[in-house]
C-alpha cells in the first residue's frame, strides 16, 4: 500500500478488518439455527482475513501513531462499523443510551489524539 500515505492505511485498513471481525463475531446472530460448530468455523475463516488486514494496519500505522493512538483509533472504528452493522444487517435499534455512550468513548478517543 505504499500509493496511500502512512497516516491514511491504517484508517482503510482498519476499517476492512472491523467489517470482518464484526461480520465473524456478530454475523451468526442472524442464522441461529445453524450448529454452533459451524458458526465457529465459519467466524474462524472470516477472522483470517481480518488478521490479514489489521496486522499490516498496525505496522503500518506504527510509524505515525503511537500504539494507544492505534487500538484508539481501531475502538472507535470498531463502534462505527458495529453501529452500522446492528442497525443494517441485524435491524436492531439505537437508542439515545448508544449514542451517549458511544460519545463518551469518543471523548475518551480525543484525549489520546490530543498533543
Amino acid at each position: 500500500m505504499s500509493w496511500l500515505s502512512p497516516q491514511l492505511a491504517p484508517i482503510i485498513l482498519l476499517v476492512l478488518s472491523n467489517a470482518f471481525m464484526t461480520m465473524a463475531w456478530y454475523g451468526h446472530l442472524k442464522y441461529k439455527a445453524a450448529p454452533l460448530l459451524l458458526a465457529i468455523i465459519f467466524s474462524w475463516l472470516i477472522a483470517l482475513f481480518e488478521y490479514c488486514l489489521a496486522v499490516p494496519a498496525n505496522r503500518i500505522g506504527s510509524a505515525v501513531y503511537t500504539t494507544a493512538q492505534l487500538k484508539t483509533m481501531q475502538e472507535v472504528i470498531t463502534l462505527i462499523v458495529f453501529a452500522l452493522f446492528s442497525t443494517l444487517y441485524l435491524g436492531e435499534k439505537l437508542t439515545p443510551n448508544h449514542g451517549i455512550g458511544f460519545s463518551l468513548i469518543a471523548c475518551g478517543a480525543w484525549f489520546i489524539f490530543r498533543k
